[in-house]
């Protein structure tokens, strides 16, 4: 029988608190689907132990990477490694629908119905990119600044995002690959590894979800931003965004909110405390094993540098 699911990733396990997390936000908003992980054999037994003592679903996989003679990430974005891996979810078997999304993410409202929205077989569904760089970033692209951002075209919460034009900036055709609507099947799965295996991507700077953007251009429909609210939403598009219609919060750049306990004064401040506020309803959850290894993952005394 086919299923639904959420499903996401784990290699490390660094990643287990975000994954306990976001496993718990479906638990608290009343999500019908359960969240599958799908594990490589580099994840330790003893977050397996945790995961199973959760009763969290574990699906196998094999971890993908290109030859690293065809892309190498940059020493700056090294996290990035393992997120070629994420697209293994495409050929998942025996689920007609999977929502994919990354581990660093807290669930703030349901968004089932994603399970329903209209895709063809080889469509995919995601939030555009955000291309304003906040953080001036150097090494991201020269025209990802303001103006040529999609989100700066949404007035309002329940704007539609825009739709891409060919008089339309390039950033307009960009998903970020942090949720991300699917149907997989065995046959898509080996077009995008093949893609992976045998396409230039010496220009791709976010792996995964470049090769996505590529893959199906033209062929994936932009969800409304609150499905993967990128944190610097709040503060670059005040315009757009509303906390309380935030689906699924995503706590993109390096600084994850398992780092550090005490907040980081600034923008992003109050967003974190939001993270660990559900890790601590989480943990109330756990049994004692599982808590302690889940505790040296996590730093609760330093401020992020």
């Amino acid at each position: 029988m086919s299923r639904r699911a959420y499903v996401t990733l784990l290699t490390k396990n660094n990643y287990l608190p975000g994954v306990l997390v976001l496993a718990h936000g479906f638990k608290a908003t009343g999500a019908k689907y359960p969240l599958v992980v799908m594990v490589t054999p580099s994840l330790e037994q003893n977050a397996r132990d945790v995961l199973e003592k959760c009763n969290i679903e574990m699906y196998p996989i094999e971890g993908l990477l290109p030859d690293s003679s065809r892309h190498a990430v940059a020493e700056h974005d090294a996290r990035f490694k393992d997120t070629w891996t994420k697209l293994r979810a495409f050929e998942l078997e025996g689920f007609e629908r999977i929502v994919l999304l990354d581990a660093d993410m807290l669930i703030k409202r349901s968004m089932d119905e994603l399970f329903d929205l209209p895709l063809a077989p080889d469509e995919i569904a995601a939030v555009h990119v955000c291309a304003c760089n906040p953080m001036k970033y150097a090494h991201y692209p020269a025209d990802w600044i303001p103006q040529n951002c999609a989100h700066t075209a949404v007035q309002d919460p329940f704007s539609l995002p825009p739709t891409w034009t060919p008089t339309s900036p390039r950033p307009y055709g960009q998903l970020n690959s942090g949720t991300v609507v699917l149907n997989p099947s065995p046959a898509l799965g080996q077009a995008i590894v093949h893609y992976l295996n045998t396409e230039n991507l010496e220009s791709f700077a976010f792996p995964d979800q470049d090769l996505l953007t590529a893959f199906f251009k033209g062929k994936w429909k932009p969800l409304p931003w609150y499905y993967n609210a990128l944190k610097p939403l709040r503060l670059v598009h005040s315009q757009m965004w509303r906390d309380d219609e935030v689906r699924c919060l995503h706590y993109i750049f390096k600084d994850k909110p398992w780092e550090t306990r005490t907040p980081v004064p600034g923008p992003y401040e109050e967003v974190h405390v939001w993270w660990w506020k559900e890790f601590d309803s989480m943990m109330e959850e756990l049994d004692p094993d599982s808590g302690a290894l889940v505790l040296s993952l996590v730093d609760t005394s330093k401020t992020a540098n």
